[in-house]
């Protein structure tokens, strides 16, 4: 999957069926907005119920001149902001539109929700600027949008910066005040990882509920289908310096899920001071995002560096109502990463909170050998243990919180970093994990238990000793793997029978 991108086959639910514009919005907005049709929750749900009942039937292609474009041809046309969603108006959002074409062959229905009616916002490309060199290009009614940005005043009044954006397949991402654009969140995640491919659902219909002047939220509403599933998804927008993400989902199986991932979360890890070695490259690290954070039902923190491996790798973490995990980018210091365009030391940690009890699974990582960084490689998210069984709704709900660390009560101290590399006069591997500082280090590294395992090879006890960079601990020690071509390594710091860092948990690959 190329980055940022996304996918190219981000599906469409159809062709808008009127060209009759609503006064009482359009006014607000240089868009041009279809006949008005009854809405309802209730009336969605059950249509995405009938759906399952029948094959699934993909929606028509945009013309192949559009599918044809090339990266540059495509960013010859941009949105003109003037003609935003409610740029007109003084309701708190503007919504920014994305033309189709190149990844996007297949366009989305957008509409818009004010006192139960819903009408949707037709395709215009006068909505959009293009340089003299862009293409003449031929206007259909298979013609769309191909997703949606929203923008708020997030440091500035009367200054609309984006900070959120639904665009490919079922994919949106979204960043805090401050902030820049990184890891993406999915609807749903189908066979991530398995032998026969995966299979990605698509958001082939929003519906985006007007806000009143005042509301800090934002509402919106998306049909998904796919060949495997159909579902309705609720979000729940609001926040700038967390962006707070509620998420009600509904699922409708078309054939038994057997390997569905919820909440999943995409990102990119290229090299750090683990891998260092591997590449020819100024910048110390190269990543979205540098760790997988999980809060087990046991109550345990657990911690667990990204890696760039040689061939594909699943780690499953099995769990019985998880508290919470996400994938997190904990280094904040330009110089982390000394790029000064990326802005790597900028992008989002995103965590997930579920609502209610998820049961028995497992929070499954898929780490994807990549070469270079514009491909995300990572993903994380919940499998059920049980499949999911047509004929009925299956219902999650979950909060994404995208900014910093997630503001949960913190009692054990964080890894910060992790560093790896060859030993110079014995065989196998040093490896130092510098956690941040935390009052219950005030009395130095004497008190503390040190527990290290490997499930192969040899491990050294370690070395705690106060870190003069960081105010913390440093912990050092050694490994050997042998003749193993993989090993899982654990380590954690104990005092008194209770844990005082978070579970660091490493599979080291040949």
């Amino acid at each position: 999957m190329k980055r940022r991108s996304f996918l190219s086959n981000a599906a469409a639910f159809g062709a808008f069926a009127s060209t009759s514009p609503a006064a009482t919005l359009a006014a607000m907005t240089g868009a041009q907005l279809g006949e008005s049709m009854a809405f309802s929750l209730e009336a969605l749900r059950a249509r995405a119920a009938e759906m399952a009942r029948h094959a699934y039937a993909p929606r028509p292609n945009v013309p192949k001149a559009w599918r044809d474009l090339s990266y540059d041809q495509y960013r010859l046309f941009w949105f003109n902001t003037n003609n935003a969603l409610w740029a007109k108006s003084n309701r708190p959002q503007r919504v920014d539109f994305f033309h189709p074409g190149l990844y996007f062959p297949r366009p989305v229905t957008v509409n818009v929700v004010e006192d139960g009616m819903a009408r949707p916002v037709l395709f215009d490309l006068d909505l959009f600027d293009r340089t003299d060199t862009a293409p003449d290009l031929p206007i259909d009614k298979t013609l769309g949008y191909s997703g949606f940005r929203l923008r708020d005043e997030l440091e500035t009044p009367g200054i609309f910066q984006e900070y959120l954006v639904f665009q490919g397949a079922s994919y949106f991402r979204a960043h805090a005040k401050g902030q820049v654009y990184g890891l993406s969140a999915r609807g749903l995640a189908l066979k991530t990882g398995d032998s026969e491919g995966e299979e990605f659902p698509d958001f082939t219909d929003f519906w985006i509920e007007a806000p009143e002047p005042g509301d800090n939220f934002t509402r919106i509403h998306a049909l998904l289908d796919s060949p495997s599933t159909t579902g309705v998804y609720s979000f729940e927008i609001n926040g700038s310096d967390v962006v707070k993400t509620g998420v009600d989902a509904r699922l409708y199986p078309r054939v038994p899920l057997e390997h569905a991932g919820i909440a999943p979360l995409t990102s990119m890890f290229f090299f750090d001071e683990t891998n260092r070695d591997r590449f020819s490259d100024f910048r110390p690290a190269v990543h979205d995002s540098d760790g997988l954070l999980i809060h087990n039902g046991a109550g345990e923190m657990l911690w667990r560096p990204l890696a760039n491996p040689k061939d594909l790798q699943v780690s499953s973490f099995v769990d019985e109502n998880p508290r919470g995990f996400g994938l997190m980018q904990r280094p904040r210091n330009p110089e982390d990463f000394a790029d000064f365009e990326a802005l790597y030391h900028k992008r989002p940690s995103v965590w997930v909170t579920p609502h209610e009890d998820w049961g028995n699974g497992v929070i499954r990582l898929v780490e994807i050998p990549t070469n270079r960084e514009i491909f995300d490689n990572i993903v994380a998210y919940w499998r059920p243990h049980k499949p999911m069984q047509p004929g009925t709704e299956h219902r999650f709900t979950y909060t994404l919180n995208w900014g910093e660390e997630p503001s949960y009560e913190r009692s054990v101290a964080r890894v910060i970093n992790t560093r790896m590399g060859k030993r110079d006069f014995e065989p196998g591997y040093l490896t130092t994990i510098d956690y941040a500082a935390h009052p219950a280090f005030a009395d130095g590294p004497d008190e503390f238990s040190i527990f290290t395992s490997t499930s192969r090879g040899s491990i050294s006890d370690g070395i705690l000793q106060p870190n003069p960079g960081t105010g913390g601990l440093r912990l050092g020690f050694s490994f050997d793997p042998g003749d193993a071509s993989s090993t899982e390594m654990r380590v954690q710091l104990m005092r008194d029978g209770k844990s005082i860092s978070e579970v660091w948990l490493y599979r080291w690959t040949a």
